[in-house]
């Protein structure tokens, strides 16, 4: 056997070292600290997680849709595909959408991966048609009549006391027998998961559709689909039916299907061959002194504009 033998996995068919998820809990804290912040954000963790199968059989169930998109607004600015962030665009309240009605629903107010994905289509983190589809073909019984929007609000205490309560609320109200939860950010991701649990304490059986793994398990659910890929494509691949169909479809079993509480189910889809993707997202190792300080300015400047939009929305 060659010392190459010995080191060398992929002789064997292994797959690149690089390509496992990315640790998007050290990377955020790594990323902010070298940035200049203070002591590194405090992630929600839990150690018991609750769990609530389904009450009927899904094809009587009647499934809500849970996203962390922002319905369009013309006058705040760009929002389009490839849009820098937008903290005016942001929203800090639930509100809920007819789910019979077609929607334009963007992403450019919270921090996906830019570098690799544009947000170009909606339906790759917004599977509201993927949904129509399923129930179509006999998949689930029905579609609540709203789907809602939950804020990404860094605070706890805001998102356990006040839009966790408001989402139950609505989702009882709609008589939800079953949620989707669709996240797109690191901080989405956390957000989502405090309300699928708050949801399955009152009796509602939910799946989360994400790809920030270490986040959504380290907060603990009942039940998560992971999808491999940059951040704002949790759905499925932008402008790949096929692949929007099949994630949904992977949610919708593992709703039925899932034997106990922090069920995971691993999309077989990839993003691209290499891995290469996987090292840019706030990776401070890869960022000169001059844009770690031009990303700092910016940061500060969103960030006023983000508390000018909440303390608008609180009048």
């Amino acid at each position: 056997m060659t010392k190459a033998d010995k080191t060398d996995g992929r002789g064997y068919g292994f797959a690149d070292p690089l390509d496992a998820p990315i640790p998007y809990l050290q990377r955020i804290r790594d990323y902010y600290s070298g940035l200049g912040y203070g002591a590194p954000y405090e992630w929600a963790h839990y150690a018991d997680v609750p769990f609530a199968p389904p009450r009927k059989p899904l094809r009587d169930c009647r499934i809500a849709l849970i996203t962390t998109a922002a319905l369009y607004q013309p006058d705040k600015g760009d929002q389009g595909p490839g849009a820098p962030y937008n903290a005016a665009a942001k929203f800090y309240s639930v509100y809920s959408g007819d789910m019979a009605g077609d929607h334009d629903l963007r992403i450019s107010h919270i921090a996906i991966d830019r570098a690799h994905t544009t947000a170009e289509d909606q339906n790759s983190y917004f599977p509201l048609a993927a949904l129509r589809r399923a129930q179509a073909r006999g998949l689930f019984g029905a579609l609540t009549r709203r789907f809602h929007g939950a804020p990404t609000n860094r605070s706890h205490r805001v998102t356990l006391e006040t839009d966790c309560p408001e989402l139950v609320r609505r989702c009882v109200e709609d008589q939800t027998d079953a949620a989707i939860l669709v996240p797109n950010c690191p901080v989405c991701h956390q957000s989502v998961s405090l309300a699928a649990r708050a949801l399955e304490m009152q009796g509602i059986a939910t799946v989360v559709m994400g790809s920030a793994k270490d986040i959504v398990e380290y907060v603990g659910v009942p039940r998560f689909v992971f999808s491999d890929f940059p951040l704002g494509n949790s759905a499925g691949r932008p402008r790949d039916e096929a692949s929007q169909d099949f994630t949904l479809d992977l949610a919708l079993k593992l709703l039925e299907a899932a034997p106990a509480a922090r069920s995971t189910v691993q999309s077989p889809l990839r993003w691209s061959v290499s891995p290469e993707w996987k090292l840019d997202y706030s990776n401070i190792a890869r960022l000169s002194p001059e844009e770690i300080a031009r990303r700092r300015a910016a940061f500060d400047a969103q960030k006023t504009i983000a508390k000018q939009v909440q303390k608008t929305e609180v009048l």
